[in-house]
């Protein structure tokens, strides 16, 4: 079956050369020259990717993925702007409204099959994991309707993406919902009143961002990025209150999160009061190796400033503990990459 795309570009010229490419390339595609007409078709046909340009009359491209997001069909249809150079720095916004992807003016014909197809090769590879994650659940919800209302409020919900260095959510920003990681890497980060850094958790693919906020009904304690090219799936607030309300058990098991998460942030605050500078750091390094996805083969990557942020030092206080690390044969370092050599020793070193 054919895949859809809907084009909306008040440019003729180039709204007429992408319905060209698409065609050639075997797309059913719909096209619009405004906002309110393309809004208009994405809710008649629901594509399976829409193109929207951002500066239009009638409804600009902002308006357009606002109106979107409030539909349940129309919300989880991957979304690209179609962006001149000038308006790039207006794509934070965009992107954080939950645009996929963006394309700049003028690209060619494999930039633009190239992201529609990558952007739909996500989404499906974000349905397959759905379908893994919500088997996994089933030992959450002792109810099938429990289960079947999480399915329904997940699936839902489209995929975000955040490159590396992108913040997901700032410190004091106010919670509207939950963030379950599905791929990629992010650190969550807390400032003291002089500036430093506090490294307060690094969170991999199956874990949950902002439980705290959420359940506290509070604004976000610390600021979350992406230390890798990251996508996650943001679950409404409001949905999810109603899920907590009805089913108990799904209740108990994200106290059970924050509870371990409240448990791991206190030893971290008993290492830092009375841990020495090396058993700091091999404490770090352990923590960060346990990660899902790290083995002695590979090793893990962090930067020192993100290491010294984890362990509560200065960045060349973790230079010279790495390279002392390092001498004495514990570990392997290549640039950001740090591979454990001596597993045993490090243990015992942060006990």
């Amino acid at each position: 079956m054919k895949k859809k795309v809907l084009v909306i570009e008040d440019n003729t010229d180039i709204r007429e050369n992408v319905v060209e490419i698409l065609q050639l390339a075997d797309f059913t595609v719909f096209e619009a020259d405004n906002g309110k007409i393309g809004v208009e078709l994405a809710l008649k046909h629901l594509p399976d990717i829409i193109l929207c340009d951002i500066m239009m009359p009638e409804l600009d491209g902002y308006g357009v993925l606002y109106l979107l997001s409030k539909n349940p069909e129309a919300a989880a249809i991957p979304f690209i702007f179609l962006t001149a150079k000038a308006e790039k720095v207006d794509l934070r916004k965009g992107m954080e409204m939950g645009a996929d992807d963006y394309l700049t003016k003028p690209f060619d014909d494999i930039e633009l099959l190239n992201a529609i197809e990558s952007r739909l090769k996500k989404k499906e590879i974000q349905q397959t994991f759905y379908s893994k994650s919500l088997d996994r659940l089933d030992s959450l919800i002792s109810k099938n309707d429990g289960l079947a209302e999480l399915k329904k409020i997940i699936s839902e919900r489209k995929t975000r993406q955040f490159k590396k260095n992108q913040v997901i959510y700032y410190e004091g920003d106010r919670g509207n919902g939950l963030y379950l990681m599905l791929t990629g890497r992010v650190k969550t980060v807390k400032l003291a009143e002089d500036g430093r850094e506090l490294m307060t958790g690094i969170f991999t693919s199956d874990n949950y961002l902002g439980i705290q906020a959420l359940l506290a009904n509070e604004p976000y304690s610390d600021t979350a990025t992406a230390l890798e090219d990251t996508s996650v799936c943001l679950i409404p607030k409001d949905s999810l209150d109603k899920l907590l309300n009805l089913y108990p058990d799904v209740a108990k098991e994200f106290i059970k999160l924050l509870s371990n998460d409240i448990r791991e942030k206190e030893e971290q605050l008993l290492q830092l009061a009375y841990n020495s500078v090396r058993k700091r750091l091999a404490d770090s390094i352990l923590r960060l190796h346990k990660q899902p996805g790290h083995d002695n083969e590979d090793g893990f990557k962090i930067t020192r400033e993100d290491l010294a942020a984890m362990a509560g030092m200065a960045t060349e206080t973790v230079s010279r503990t790495l390279s002392d690390f390092k001498d004495e044969g514990l570990i392997e370092k290549k640039g950001s990459t740090i591979r454990l050599l001596d597993l045993n020793r490090l243990t015992k070193m942060k006990n």
